[in-house]
């Protein structure tokens, strides 16, 4: 199991509001690179892709989470 977890937005302001959002949800959340941010994970990578998913419905932010190789990316709806 992988010590942390990636989440990729789209765009740089997306990744800030996420970056804030999961912040302000008590995560460790650090950005990286230009899009990215990197979320240590306790127990339960799952727990914590549902906790994102939520975070990322919260902020009103038209883009769903996709979780693929140990990545969250976050992505604007198919169709």
């Amino acid at each position: 199991m992988p010590s942390t977890v990636r989440v990729e937005a789209a765009r740089i302001p997306d990744r800030n509001r996420l970056l804030e959002a999961l912040r302000d949800e008590g995560l460790d959340a650090q950005p990286e690179d230009e899009v990215g941010i990197v979320v240590p994970v306790g127990e339960g990578s799952n727990e914590l892709f549902h906790q994102v998913e939520g975070v990322v419905f919260s902020v009103g932010a038209p883009f769903v989470p996709i979780e693929h190789e140990g990545v969250i990316y976050i992505r604007p709806p198919v169709g």
